[in-house]
């Protein structure tokens, strides 16, 4: 089985040691985005991931397809074009000062994607399962056509399809909201990933009590049929430093619940939800009939991710399973 994740791989700059922008006199490079990061988690929990992508033909396009191919990810289908890559710049947060992102994504290679520039055809060959996110179609109008594209392309094919609805409100600047692209988007969707804010920003969807995740849940299974897995992550921010994670999966019947991770001495936040998302996938994969299980991975696996730092999640199968056992003491392994 092969799964085939599709989005904007960008360049990391950020401050070191927990420096605010106007301290930094050097920044950390690393390469990351939304989908790829999943791409990551996938390749190392053994699964067989393609990243599908546009990225310019230069020596940064080549530094970021040799960042994937490092970590076992199939480059195979991501076409070259554009003037640049994307950028973004992030000064980590501590204690109750919270993390900032600045956004340099304007008429990247993803940007300005076009309908046609890649071959959907031979990027689903052999392929299970599509994953997307709502950054994608925030990026530009175009890009917005090209997941169309995709996910039109999957459907066809009777392929699996996941979507992280990830809002980003820097993102939507080309002059259409969520609310008029998503929801055509969506309806393609097998797996959904999402919580009340964007439930009801991109469709309209409301519940009395936004902590209710069934009632959102089922109003979600109603708007959107094809959907059988509604899942939604629970963070509490005590603060920068200190969070609590869990996650709900309602599967059209029966509610899944995780437990709850006290994430304290946070090393990395970000990518946190798409190491969530790749572990949610590999666990529907390996584990179908085990809906719990398969919530429990993902959970764990983000609860593992927010120790390391930079956008990638760098943990193992086994090292997530251990984790869910109770081995979380820390304790050097020798």
């Amino acid at each position: 089985m092969r799964v085939v994740t599709f989005g904007e791989i960008m360049l990391r700059l950020s401050t070191p040691r927990h420096q605010r922008f106007r301290q930094a006199s050097t920044m950390e490079i690393e390469y990351g985005g939304g989908e790829s990061n999943v791409a990551v988690s996938l390749a190392n929990y053994g699964q067989d991931v393609s990243f599908v992508s546009r990225l310019p033909d230069n020596d940064l396009g080549e530094c970021a397809l040799r960042s994937l191919r490092a970590a076992g990810i199939d480059t195979t289908h991501i076409v070259r074009g554009g003037k640049r890559l994307g950028l973004y710049f992030l000064e980590t947060g501590a204690v109750q000062r919270p993390s900032k992102v600045l956004y340099d994504r304007e008429d990247s290679s993803m940007a300005t994607v076009s309908p046609g520039d890649i071959d959907w055809d031979r990027a689903f060959e052999g392929a299970s399962w599509f994953h997307w996110s709502g950054i994608t179609p925030a990026v530009s109008a175009s890009a917005a056509e090209v997941c169309r594209e995709a996910c039109r392309a999957a459907a066809e094919r009777g392929i699996t399809i996941s979507v992280d609805l990830n809002h980003r409100s820097k993102l939507w600047q080309y002059g259409k909201s969520p609310a008029e692209v998503m929801p055509e988007l969506v309806d393609y969707c097998d797996v959904i990933v999402g919580g009340s804010f964007e439930a009801a920003h991109y469709f309209g969807v409301r519940v009395e009590d936004d902590s209710d995740f069934l009632s959102l849940a089922k109003a979600l299974g109603q708007r959107f049929p094809k959907a059988t897995r509604i899942v939604t992550t629970l963070r509490d921010s005590i603060s920068a430093s200190h969070n609590t994670y869990s996650a709900l999966l309602w599967d059209g019947t029966e509610l899944h619940s995780s437990p709850t991770y006290q994430l304290t001495h946070i090393v990395d936040r970000v990518g946190g939800g798409d190491s969530f998302m790749g572990g949610l996938i590999h666990g529907l994969l390996s584990w179908p009939g085990d809906l719990t299980y398969a919530l429990r991975f993902a959970v764990a696996a983000a609860a593992l991710k927010h120790t390391i730092p930079g956008d990638v999640n760098l943990v193992t199968a086994e090292e997530v399973i251990s984790l869910m056992q109770g081995d979380g003491s820390g304790r050097v392994r020798r």
